[in-house]
C-alpha cells in the first residue's frame, strides 16, 4: 500500500517536478501517494509546512533561509532537500513604462541586464517604482535588489515592494497597482497576453544560476522519517531528470495546464519550457537559452554556498551579523541528505558542498563522487564573485 504524502505547491511552471512525479508514476514506483495541494500564496505554503498540515512543499529558496535567521515571524526548522528549479522568472513593466523605455531607445533585447537596468532607471525619472514580487523572502526580491542597486537605484530603499501572489500579477498591473514586477512563469507571459505590460528581462540575465525553488520539509520530519524522505527525493529527482531530457515538453505543458494545477493554455506554459517567450503585446519574441533548468549541470544539488549568498544579502540589508547568518543558512541546504539518499539512483554527486558563486563559465568540469560533472554557467551580470571565505 502506498504511503500518503501531502505536498503543497504554487501554480507555476517550476512546480513541474512535483506534478510530473505524481502524474508520470515516479512517486507510485517509490510507494508514495502524493496529494498535491494547490496553495493560494507563498505565506500559506510556508505556514502549512511549518505547522504540520503538509509533509513537504514546493518552496521559494530564500524562505528556509529566512526562517533559519528568525526573519518573518515563523522560525520552524526547515530543510531544503534539493533544488527543484534554477531560474524561470521574468521581470516586466506596465504599458506606460514600456512606452517610456521605447522612447528612450531601449530595444527590449532581453539579454543585457546592465542596459535594461540603466534604461529603467532613466525611464523612472527619479520616481519610486512600485514593484510586485510574490513574497518578501524570495529570489525575485533578492535579484531585484541586487540588479537595481547595481544599476543606480538603491533597493529596497528607493522602491516600493508590493507582495502579489503570482496568479494575480497580471491583475495588479492592469489595475495600476504596480509599475513593474518580477514573477515566475507563466504569470509574466499572462501580463503580456492581457496587453497590460511587457517583459524586460529574464531573471537568469541577472544571475545565471539562481536557485529558484527547493523541495522543503520540516527538519524534524526528515530525521524521523528517513525512508519516506529518501523515497520522496528519489521520485522528485527522477521527475527532474525526465523534465531535463527535454523531449517531452509538450506532455509536461499539457499536464501543467490542467485545472488542478495551472489551469492555463498549454501554449503559454510551453513558452517557459522552451525558452521562447513573447515579450510584448505586439508579438515580439525572444529566445532565452536555459530560461529554466530542472536537472542538468547539478541543477538539483543544494549547494550550501547558494544558501550563504542568500543569507549574506539578507544580513547586509537587515543589519544581521554576516558570518553567523551565512553559517546558519548553509546548514539549511542539505547536501548531506542529497548524497545519502540519491547516491544509488545515478545522481551526480559533487565532491564539495560549496562552490564559487558567480565565477563559473559554462561547461566547467568539477570534482564529483559519482559520474562526470559539468557545471552550468554561474555568473552575475556585473561580474561579481561571491567568495564564501570572505562571507564568513
Amino acid at each position: 500500500m502506498s504511503a500518503p504524502l501531502s505536498v503543497a505547491f504554487m501554480p507555476l511552471v517550476d512546480a513541474a517536478p512535483l506534478v510530473v512525479a505524481h502524474e508520470m508514476g515516479f512517486a507510485r514506483e517509490e510507494g508514495l501517494a502524493l496529494e498535491l495541494v494547490r496553495a493560494p500564496s507563498w505565506s500559506s505554503v510556508r505556514d502549512m509546512l511549518a505547522f504540520g498540515r503538509i509533509e513537504a512543499a514546493h518552496m521559494l529558496s530564500p524562505v528556509p533561509v529566512a526562517m533559519a535567521l528568525g526573519i518573518g515571524g515563523v522560525a520552524s526548522p526547515i530543510s531544503a532537500l534539493m533544488v527543484l528549479s534554477v531560474n524561470g522568472t521574468v521581470i516586466g513593466v506596465n504599458a506606460r513604462l514600456e512606452a517610456l523605455l521605447r522612447a528612450g531607445g531601449h530595444g527590449f533585447g532581453f539579454d543585457d541586464a546592465g542596459a535594461a537596468g540603466a534604461a529603467l532607471v532613466r525611464a523612472a525619472r527619479g520616481a519610486p517604482l512600485r514593484i510586485g514580487v510574490p513574497f518578501p523572502f524570495s529570489m525575485h526580491a533578492e535579484l531585484l535588489y541586487y540588479w537595481l542597486s547595481a544599476s543606480g537605484m538603491p533597493a529596497p530603499q528607493t522602491v516600493e515592494i508590493h507582495t502579489v501572489p503570482p496568479p494575480l500579477m497580471a491583475d495588479a498591473i492592469a489595475a495600476g497597482e504596480i509599475d513593474a514586477f518580477c514573477v515566475g512563469e507563466p504569470w509574466g507571459s499572462k501580463v503580456v497576453e492581457t496587453g497590460a505590460g511587457a517583459l524586460l528581462l529574464p531573471g537568469r540575465a541577472i544571475w545565471s544560476a539562481a536557485p529558484e525553488k527547493v523541495l522543503a520539509v520540516r527538519s524534524g520530519w526528515a530525521a524521523d522519517e528517513p525512508e519516506l524522505t529518501a523515497r520522496l527525493m528519489r521520485a522528485v529527482w527522477r521527475a527532474c531528470r525526465w523534465l531535463g531530457e527535454g523531449g517531452a515538453r509538450t506532455t509536461a505543458a499539457e499536464m501543467l495546464a490542467r485545472p488542478a494545477y495551472l489551469n492555463l493554455s498549454p501554449e503559454i506554459i510551453d513558452r517557459a519550457l522552451t525558452g521562447r517567450l513573447t515579450v510584448t503585446p505586439h508579438g515580439d519574441s525572444r529566445e532565452c537559452r536555459g530560461f529554466v533548468a530542472f536537472h542538468h549541470g547539478a541543477a538539483n544539488y543544494p549547494w550550501r554556498s547558494q544558501a550563504a549568498w542568500i543569507a549574506a544579502r539578507m544580513a547586509a540589508r537587515l543589519g544581521l551579523e554576516r558570518a553567523a547568518a551565512t553559517e546558519r543558512a548553509r546548514a539549511v541546504f542539505r547536501t548531506d541528505l542529497y548524497r545519502q539518499h540519491l547516491r544509488d539512483v545515478g545522481a551526480v554527486l559533487p565532491g564539495a558542498s560549496d562552490r564559487l558563486e558567480g565565477g563559473i563559465a559554462a561547461g566547467t568540469a568539477a570534482p564529483s563522487q559519482t559520474g562526470r560533472l559539468i557545471l552550468r554557467e554561474n555568473l552575475f551580470f556585473d561580474g561579481r564573485i561571491f567568495d564564501l571565505g570572505e562571507a564568513i
